[in-house]
């Protein structure tokens, strides 16, 4: 009966932890495809107030509306041809950051974005591209 217990025990807590890392996952696999997609508009939609958007080491924080047109003026110099997402994971905070791969017209970066929790949900903190 106690393994019974148990064993209902662990699959109800799995259950409910599953959507906490299914939600970041989304949020990802969202940011990826918009990235992939060359579309700043739905990159957008993941920024909080503010982003700091970085290029091989400068970095500087916009607004939501300013990063969107930063984004596009990169994506307009640099069109996507491939982004991959390489490394997920979270820091002891629950700071979730990805780790990818873009490559475009002008060569290939590493992007770093950072997530950060906004009222149940997770926002773009950072993107930062360095050419590799």
């Amino acid at each position: 009966m106690k393994q019974y217990l148990l064993r209902v025990l662990t699959v109800l807590s799995l259950a409910l932890l599953s959507p906490a890392v299914h939600a970041q996952n989304d949020t990802f696999g969202a940011v990826r495809s918009a990235i992939q997609n060359g579309s700043s508009r739905a990159v957008s939609q993941y920024f909080g107030g503010t982003v700091e958007i970085g290029f091989d080491g400068e970095k500087q924080s916009y607004s939501a509306t300013q990063a969107e047109f930063v984004l596009k003026d990169f994506f307009a110099k640099n069109s996507p041809a491939t982004f991959e997402l390489v490394h997920q994971g979270s820091s002891t905070g629950g700071i979730k950051y990805a780790i990818g791969r873009y490559a475009g017209k002008s060569g290939s970066y590493r992007v770093y974005i950072k997530l950060k929790p906004v009222q149940g949900g997770q926002q773009i903190d950072t993107i930062d591209f360095n050419h590799e």
